[in-house]
């Protein structure tokens, strides 16, 4: 048995192993930008193609979605998508207790109110028959959220908002090329939105968003509000006229360019990962007490995070509570040189901006439905349980070279789980 790192042995992962560059820049994403930087168009409302216009064509194409329209980041697309379908004050939508604060910001941002609702505890995403229960004659839509890369359960989802007349606009920022029964998410429902941000699977070199839909009407009602309101169209000089209320929300050619290079690596970087991040998995699975993130069946996971969660009975800790164990495992991983973190502190109804319902100053927009606010540490338990006993690793194993550190995080695995009596020993000084 090798001795642990915490305590003097030597790490599972080289000090000079655990650097890992994400996103991988290359000479064609240089080349890319400094030959945008060198053109006309470097804005998207030029006439004419330009990069913004050939990066909406190239993702559209590339993933199978009717309409595409590149905005400034993931955020304002969501916030866009809610606008295009009339989501406004007095109105309530339905998002996940568990996701990005993006998530529950974007309703707000329309002066409507972000409705909670549980998940799922194998793929963290929102759970249908939880959403089903918080609809009320205010929901005005349901925003599903493919986190860290796993399809949302589209099937019901969409099924309980055709039958209650709701609109669906999936969050799909951490999911580019996953899929739902052979579909490409966020093509799925009425609209999808994309973060481009330098983290994600498909990144840009900064900040970035995409927006996608069937919908030709709302694909220019999108296209309209990120440009002031105004209509935006080949060989037609621009007006000036705001025709409806619009946002400055418009990618720069810099960013579509980046990404569109990105994109044109994106599936063997994504064949790459498939089969690094699936083989490391397999090896952990194989580890009592702990679970996996899994691809379920008929799906595609992308795989953008990896979340761990470690159940203590059957790690043969009866009794010691999974934040004790969480936090010897964090402490004797990090340790090993596997950058375990706990990522999301809290779920979003805890977050203050929703408890102390400050929005826009008298409480709006709560103050305008008469919604109750929430009460942190009330409800969701099963997003409270997935933040208790859960970790993960994040943008490393996205290199698509990230095979043979996988592989050193899972001999860190091992060798934590071979001295489980000092894990058991710290979880229970922990508890």
């Amino acid at each position: 048995m090798s001795k642990l790192a915490a305590f003097g042995g030597t790490a599972a992962v080289p000090k000079d192993r655990r650097h890992v560059q994400w996103p991988l820049v290359q000479d064609e994403d240089r080349k890319a930008v400094l030959d945008a930087l060198d053109g006309a168009r470097l804005v998207s409302d030029t006439d004419g193609v330009n990069p913004v216009s050939a990066l909406e064509e190239n993702w559209a194409r590339r993933f199978g979605f009717e309409h595409c329209i590149a905005v400034s980041n993931g955020t304002a697309a969501l916030s866009l998508a809610l606008a295009a379908l009339g989501v406004g004050p007095g109105d309530e939508v339905i998002v996940p207790a568990l996701s990005f604060i993006a998530t529950g910001l974007a309703p707000v941002h329309q002066m409507a109110v972000p409705v909670f609702a549980d998940i799922d505890p194998v793929t963290f995403n929102i759970d249908p028959d939880d959403v089903e229960r918080r609809i009320t004659d205010r929901t005005r839509a349901i925003i599903p959220v493919h986190l860290h890369g796993a399809p949302a359960d589209m099937d019901r989802i969409t099924e309980i908002a055709r039958k209650h007349g709701i609109a669906v606009i999936e969050d799909a920022a951490q999911a580019p090329g996953a899929t739902h029964r052979g579909r490409p998410v966020g093509g799925i429902g009425d609209a999808g939105a994309f973060s481009l941000q330098v983290s994600k699977n498909i990144p840009t070199c900064g900040e970035g968003g995409l927006l996608v839909t069937r919908n030709a009407e709302l694909a220019e009602a999108m296209r309209r509000g990120r440009q002031f309101g105004e209509v935006i169209e080949s060989g037609r000089e621009r007006d000036y006229v705001s025709y409806g209320l619009g946002w400055n929300h418009k990618m720069n050619a810099l960013q579509a360019a980046f990404t569109d290079a990105q994109l044109a690596r994106f599936d063997a970087y994504e064949q790459a990962r498939q089969g690094n991040v699936t083989a490391f998995l397999a090896r952990l699975a194989q580890l009592p007490g702990l679970r996996v993130p899994t691809a379920l069946p008929d799906t595609t996971h992308a795989w953008h995070i990896l979340r761990f969660r470690f159940d203590p009975a059957a790690f043969g800790l009866d009794g010691v509570r999974p934040q004790a164990l969480r936090s010897a495992l964090r402490r004797l991983l990090r340790a090993e040189g596997v950058p375990m973190s706990q990522y999301q502190l809290m779920p979003l109804p805890d977050q203050k901006v929703f408890v102390d319902r400050v929005g826009f100053g008298s409480g709006y927009p709560w103050s305008v439905t008469g919604a109750p606010g929430t009460v942190a540490g009330e409800g969701y338990p099963v997003a409270r349980a997935v933040i208790a006993d859960s970790l993960t690793i994040q943008k490393r194993h996205l290199h698509p070279g990230a095979g043979e550190l996988l592989d050193l995080y899972a001999d860190a695995f091992e060798k934590v789980w071979a001295n489980r009596e000092m894990v058991a020993t710290l979880a229970k000084a922990a508890s």
